[in-house]
Formats: structure tokens, sequence, C-alpha cells
């Protein structure tokens, strides 16, 4: 038995409760875990010497104006600002080890950090066309497409747990990184506000 064989995500058990919520149609949402996603935290100055090193050992720029993403490189690696010298990069099931090696290589002696955090959280996958209506039932921010579109992200609250909200595509599709332990909660408060549009409309 190999390690990958062990591992286990916190919402694994729920896939086909997931799949039976999903809807089609104007009213369509589906939602999803994205297990095992690599997630590292980056702090370091955003105007030294290393943010340039690692922008090119990453293969895409550090973001600096606040709440938004960059993404690039061979591993489709995405960069998420969470504040004026933090970073969380994220990228595919297995890329940890080696990213993590190109960003400490990048920082080299300057000061900053690079942290392994993907064992501290799950993602949460919401698209479809009512996935931004099913949010606005929980979560204070304006996430009218006018102020937050794909390629910005914020860190938030989401019925009353607090999670990483990032917009991956105009869909929309959003993607929510929450604590494994708040995960089954957040994962029973998404399924009852997807209730409603699992059925028509009540008419006007």
């Amino acid at each position: 038995m190999t390690a990958d064989t062990l591992r286990r995500s916190p919402l694994g058990h729920l896939a086909d409760v997931l799949a039976a919520h999903s809807t089609g149609g104007e009213r369509g949402v589906r939602l999803r875990e994205v297990p095992f996603l690599a997630q590292l935290d980056l702090q370091l100055h955003p105007h030294g010497p290393a943010a340039q090193r690692i922008a090119t050992a990453l293969g895409t720029p550090l973001p600096t104006a606040p709440n938004t993403v960059t993404a690039g490189g061979p591993d489709d690696l995405q960069v998420l600002w969470l504040g004026p010298q933090e970073w969380l990069v994220l990228g595919p099931d297995g890329s940890a080890p080696t990213t993590a090696g190109l960003l400490r290589a990048a920082l080299a002696d300057e000061p900053g950090s690079v942290v392994d955090v993907g064992a501290n959280r799950t993602t949460l996958e919401l698209a479809g066309p009512a996935a931004r209506h099913v949010l606005e039932k929980g979560c204070a921010l304006d996430l009218h497409p006018r102020v937050f579109g794909p390629g910005r992200c914020a860190q938030t609250l989401l019925g009353k747990v607090n999670v990483i909200l990032h917009q991956v595509d105009a869909e929309p599709a959003y993607r929510l990184l929450v604590r494994g332990s708040f995960a089954q909660y957040l994962t029973d408060w998404l399924l009852d506000a997807i209730e409603e549009y699992r059925h028509p409309p009540l008419p006007a």
C-alpha cells in the first residue's frame, strides 16, 4: 500500500451527493471538490531582487494589485495576492515539492519564507449561471462582474466560514479554499443554498 492510496480528501465521501445536486440550464449550478491542490504560502518583499527571480522561476509575475491573480508556467501555476508581502501559489496535485524547491532557490538568502500549506485546506468549486447568486446568500462581498470577475480573489467569510474565494472564469466558476475542519460544514451550507435552483422558479 502506497502513501497515495492512503490519502483521503475531507469531502471524498460526498462525491456522489455533490454530483446529484448539480443542475443545468439557466439556473444551473455545479459543486465539486478539487482535492490535493498544491498550496504554498510565499512571503517576501514584493520589490526586492528575489521577486523577479521568483517570477522567472514560476513563469508568471507576482501580482501586486490587491486581490488579483496571475497565472502561467509549465505547471499552470496560479498566484493569489493575500497581502502586500504574501501570496498563495496554487498548482496541480504533486507539484508542491518541485515548486517549493524553485521558490526557495529563487528566494536565496533574502528575508522571506515558503511554507507548504496544502494539508491545511481543501478546495470546493462552484460553477454555473446561478453560482454567484448562491454565494451572495452568505458572502458580504459585491460579486457583481463589474467589480469581481475572473482573475480576482479575496479572503472573506462565506456562511460564517473563512475562505479564500477565487473566480476562475466568466461562466462564472469560483474556487473556495477552506480549512479541512470546516469543509463539511461549508459543503452542507452550499448544498442547502443550492436547493432552490434544483426546482423551477416560483411564478411571478
